[in-house]
């Protein structure tokens, strides 16, 4: 259903109406078969999906796909950003098809309810930055000459607002991430924070977006330059999510 719905996004035209609500039902869709498929598992593997690279690719996909859609339809002005969007949902989703899907094990670490804060306000804050990166896309490509792909947006200094308000309620989501990740390493492992690989992107995640909202809301930064922070942090943000973990050897790795 992405990838169905990625080139009818991509192409916009005149019966941009018609196109958006089938766009929306088609992530409506997806969503519902995404949930269908992680119940599945769920209920036979017994535990959900948090452990390997495939499960986290799936219900990153969900999770991703659910907040987007909600900001779809709940937001018409952002809509035509879905050109930039679903590009993006189908590196995980292609990535997905290729990964093992062999059955997972929990560890005796994940048995605790902050995982489940902890994973949920961590996807909530990377859905947001996908939001605010569908916007930022759009001034760029704006910049790059594809403009008239975009007429029927806003004009950039109101995509900018709209887009830092989505970056400025992730910071709060990652915070509350990085303070529930905290609290389950005391549990786990006896400490609150040790600098391992995965902790130490994350907060260079966070120290970014800190930064960029602060150098934002102190001086005249031009669209086009927030645009480029917003990228710059969620491909941070993308690579501690889907890279750091599978490459590190920290304790809360999510390959197990």
């Amino acid at each position: 259903m992405y990838v169905v719905a990625t080139p009818l996004a991509v192409a916009g035209g005149p019966k941009a109406q018609t196109q958006e609500r089938l766009l929306l039902g088609l992530l409506g869709l997806g969503l519902a078969l995404f949930a269908f498929a992680i119940e599945l598992r769920w209920m036979r593997i017994g535990h959900g999906p948090f452990i390997n690279l495939f499960e986290i690719l799936a219900s990153n996909l969900f999770s991703l796909g659910l907040i987007y859609a909600l900001a779809y339809w709940r937001l018409p002005a952002l809509r035509p950003s879905a050109a930039v969007v679903m590009p993006v949902m189908l590196v995980p989703g292609l990535w997905l098809l290729a990964v093992s899907p062999a059955d997972s094990h929990l560890p005796p670490t994940y048995d605790t309810p902050w995982l489940w804060v902890h994973v949920a306000t961590g996807k909530i804050f990377l859905g947001l930055c996908l939001v605010a990166l569908g916007l930022a896309g759009v001034m760029l490509l704006r910049r790059a000459g594809f403009a008239r792909n975009f007429q029927s947006m806003p004009a950039d200094a109101a995509l900018d607002r709209m887009a830092w308000r989505f970056m400025g309620v992730a910071l709060a989501f990652q915070s509350m991430m990085l303070i529930a990740g905290a609290v389950w390493a005391q549990d786990a492992w006896g400490r609150f924070w040790g600098w391992d690989q995965i902790e130490a992107w994350a907060f260079l995640t966070w120290l970014a977006l800190a930064a960029a909202l602060h150098l934002r809301t102190t001086y005249r930064v031009p669209p086009w330059l927030g645009a480029a922070m917003i990228l710059g942090i969620f491909v941070l943000a993308f690579l501690t999510f889907f890279g750091v973990p599978f490459v590190s050897n920290s304790p809360h790795k999510g390959a197990i």
